[in-house]
């Protein structure tokens, strides 16, 4: 007798439901740095995209258009405390900084809490050169 060896059917994740939501990236996920242009495509196909510069940074190199900002100290203000998230643990977000050491930290940080995080290779200023939307800074050099 031969036997037809069987091909497993591909899993597919159930769809999150009020019953069984979906899983959150596991806690020890390491953040994806990614280059700007994808960066930028992950934002396009809706990912959250957060600032960390300070306002100074921002004013003196210039802000990305739709970004939301965020004091890179205090990351409960816009994401709520980590036990009770007030932005979606579903919700993708990209970091920016003015380099990936500015905002691996940050990163880092959101996806010990759950989330699925990437960051920008090279920061603000890799993502304005690499033509990306932005504003120029408000701050004329001295």
């Amino acid at each position: 007798m031969t036997s037809t060896p069987t091909t497993p059917a591909p899993t597919t994740p159930a769809p999150a439901t009020p019953e069984a939501p979906a899983a959150a990236a596991p806690a020890d996920a390491a953040p994806a740095l990614r280059p700007p242009v994808e960066a930028a495509a992950e934002v396009a196909r809706g990912a959250l995209l957060v600032d960390v510069r300070s306002a100074g940074g921002r004013a003196s190199h210039g802000e990305i258009p739709g970004s939301t900002l965020l004091d890179r100290t205090d990351l409960d203000a816009l994401f709520g405390p980590a036990h009770a998230p007030v932005i979606s643990i579903d919700t993708p977000v990209v970091v920016v900084c003015g380099s990936e050491n500015g905002s691996r930290p940050v990163a880092e940080a959101l996806a010990a809490r759950g989330y699925t995080v990437s960051h920008v290779d090279g920061g603000f200023p890799a993502w304005r050169d690499a033509g990306l939307p932005a504003e120029p800074p408000t701050d004329a050099p001295a």
